[in-house]
């Protein structure tokens, strides 16, 4: 691993590029709202059954948690390598490495988990309303999708995060607005029992346990509410802007996620909606915005595929944004840190992702087909990210315990944390396949999402060596994980990050 500054080219990001509207919404189309109602906790159905809606308040219980957590923590620590310095600096540097080597898979995995979907939900479209041969079309259009948003990130921060602005507005409105007429349409079908265990009936997965395995994928279309964090260099008035962005982010789009999988569920029936969970025909939400709006199903489809290519795009911010981080620090490889001259963007890192998009989606997606693709990617994604959320709540206990001992808070910085832990332990263990001998309400996952915690015991494994070798050859680096940059970068606030883009 060359040094952090070693090489050719800048090792800058545009500061205060971007305000408050582009960091909320970077949140916001990593959560990929319609996607994420369409497929992630749609996908969470097989498992929750007519209780989903309890899966997904369990969830935005858990990440309100940690967005507070975050929050706090960038009061302090506004850095694009947030991720890992939160730790870093409340702990201690090796466990920001593994957390930083977490996310970086997690955020690689964004690029081809959006892109099989992307392909995917046009392919079963156009097979469905013109006989358009299936594989092939998902495959070119998950391709063109990739290099669509690797040519939007070489533009820039502004323009990525603008483009997610308008796409993350959009679908809010239109599923909002199904939601509400779905709701209406339901009568006397609407019922709060959907919010108790009445409805958890899945054989094998029958009470809480039901519950804690759906919400594995209703914790899924929340991983991104962070996603603002890594822009921190990039933001004005980052230490307060982060905050905000994080915390609102969850709490609006959860309740947009309570809302619209209740409407969902009562509309199509709480007994049935287990079949929700095989997301035929793209996405069983297509087939409620045909039964709905008849014609008006097309917008429907646009707004999922729309929240599908936003969700692509901002994983990619994010996940380049983490690379640089790690790379200027020369914990990752040197290339990783270079950006363009005059836009500022990490163009390596670009090109690291749409490569690693291509490698991984393609093989996976042609071998167990985009669907299980799909699920089998989110689950390993989703079981580094619940670690990592109880990372970020340890952090915010240790870090305030430790380091700002005068501003302890015992709400803010002890409960919150440590309720925030004990939110997402059951799905962890789900996820990871821990425990079910002893604790009743971890039921083991089907194949291939068994082997998810196999995957990403090997991808630590791996990090766990990287982290011996820089202890071995440069342990210097490590304790840079602690260091924040906010206040160190070159472009001030007020020049134009490229030559005819707006201000």
């Amino acid at each position: 691993m060359a040094g952090a500054h070693s090489g050719g080219g800048s090792r800058q990001l545009a500061s205060g590029a971007i305000g408050l509207r582009e960091v909320l919404f970077q949140s916001i189309t990593s959560m990929a709202p319609a996607g994420a109602v369409a497929l992630s906790i749609a996908a969470g159905a097989k498992f929750a059954g007519g209780a989903l809606p309890l899966s997904v308040l369990l969830a935005l219980v858990g990440c309100l948690l940690v967005a507070s957590s975050i929050g706090q923590l960038a009061k302090h620590l506004p850095s694009a390598g947030s991720i890992y310095t939160y730790p870093a600096e409340a702990i201690h540097p090796a466990l920001g490495f593994l957390v930083g080597w977490g996310y970086a898979l997690v955020e690689a995995l964004i690029g081809p988990l959006t892109m099989i979907l992307f392909g995917y939900l046009f392919a079963s479209v156009m097979q469905t309303e013109a006989n358009w041969p299936f594989t092939t079309t998902w495959v070119i259009v998950m391709i063109l999708g990739a290099l669509i948003i690797a040519v939007l990130n070489f533009r820039g921060v502004k323009l990525s995060a603008r483009t997610g602005t308008v796409l993350g507005t959009l679908e809010i409105i239109i599923f909002l607005a199904l939601a509400i007429w779905l709701i209406i349409k339901a009568g006397s079908a609407n019922t709060l029992s959907v919010f108790t265990l009445h409805f958890a009936t899945i054989k094998g997965f029958h009470g809480f346990s039901g519950i804690v395995a759906g919400s594995i994928y209703t914790i899924l279309a929340f991983i991104g509410f962070e996603a603002s964090a890594p822009l921190a260099e990039e933001a004005r008035n980052p230490r307060r802007t982060i905050g905000i962005a994080v915390l609102i982010s969850c709490l609006v789009i959860g309740l947009f996620y309570v809302l619209t999988t209740y409407a969902g569920d009562v509309f199509y029936g709480p007994t049935k909606f287990v079949s929700f969970g095989n997301l035929g025909g793209g996405s069983p939400w297509i087939q409620l915005g045909r039964d709905a709006w008849g014609v008006g199903w097309v917008i429907v489809f646009i707004a999922i595929w729309n929240s599908t290519f936003a969700n692509g795009n901002a994983g990619t911010l994010a996940a380049t944004r983490t690379w640089f981080a790690m790379s200027r620090i020369g914990v990752l490889p040197a290339p990783l840190s270079r950006t363009s001259p005059g836009r500022r963007s990490p163009t390596v890192g670009v090109i690291v992702q749409l490569v690693i998009t291509l490698a991984i989606g393609l093989p996976i997606g042609l071998h167990f087909g985009p669907t299980t693709a799909f699920v089998f990617l989110a689950t390993i994604l989703t079981g580094i990210m619940i670690a990592i959320y109880m990372i970020f709540n340890l952090s915010c206990l240790m870090y305030y315990a430790r380091r700002a001992r005068p501003e302890f808070n015992w709400l803010l910085h002890g409960v919150i944390p440590v309720l925030g832990i004990v939110a997402f332990l059951p799905a962890w263990f789900t996820a990871m396949g821990i425990g079910g001998s002893v604790l009743k309400f971890v039921a083991p996952l089907p194949y291939p999402l068994s082997e998810a915690g196999l995957a990403i015991t090997i991808w630590y494994v791996i990090g766990i060596i990287a982290l011996i070798y820089l202890y071995a050859r440069h342990p210097a680096r490590l304790g840079e994980m602690r260091r924040v940059f906010d206040e160190e970068a070159a472009v001030p606030a007020a020049q134009p990050v490229a030559t005819g883009e707006a201000a």
